[in-house]
């Protein structure tokens, strides 16, 4: 696993045997900031990582110059590495916070340009994952919910539906707040 692109660029990221998180693809990856690199400035932005895993999109968000991202991991064993990895890259802009994400959403006061979400694949309710964050009022109005999951799920009928990316096997949708104009 490797940082794609920003000032981290070609560094890897090896987690220790036996981890327990599926990182998602740097195939993956690369597609989607490169989509993402085409509509924002990502340099400012703020970001939320919902089931950090190994941190990849994390670093691949603090790499490219965001102003900050947070990065929800419940494990202790993977919060650890999250952060012992920010550490070793110095990225001053990446923040770990170790908790539920499910209880992360009720207390979080915070707004974010984008919030990206990679659970397990296996997480009862994934289908109910753009809803349970969008109703939080936690994502700028014009900002985006990015989902990665599973081919079995299908998101189009959801009213802030804008679109999905396929790379492989990985999906992404993306939900977009409206802007209240």
């Amino acid at each position: 696993m490797r940082i794609i692109g920003g000032k981290l660029k070609g560094k890897t990221i090896c987690p220790p045997a036996g981890y327990k998180a599926r990182p998602t693809t740097d195939f993956a990856k690369e597609g989607l900031f490169n989509m993402l690199n085409n509509e924002y400035e990502i340099e400012g932005l703020q970001v939320l990582d919902l089931f950090g895993g190994t941190g990849s999109i994390s670093y691949e968000f603090a790499s490219r110059g965001v102003r900050m991202v947070y990065c929800v991991e419940m494990l202790p064993a993977n919060a650890s590495f999250i952060k012992s990895q920010a550490s070793k890259f110095s990225l001053d802009n990446l923040t770990v916070v170790r908790h539920n994400v499910f209880d992360f959403l009720e207390i979080c006061r915070e707004k974010f340009d984008i919030v990206f979400a990679d659970p397990p694949y296996a997480l009862e309710g994934l289908d109910t994952l753009p809803d349970r964050v969008l109703s939080k009022g936690i994502v700028h109005p014009g900002g985006y919910f990015i989902l990665e999951h599973p081919q079995e799920y299908e998101f189009s009928s959801h009213p802030l539906f804008l679109k999905e990316k396929k790379y492989g096997n990985v999906h992404f949708s993306f939900f977009e707040m409206p802007d209240n104009e």
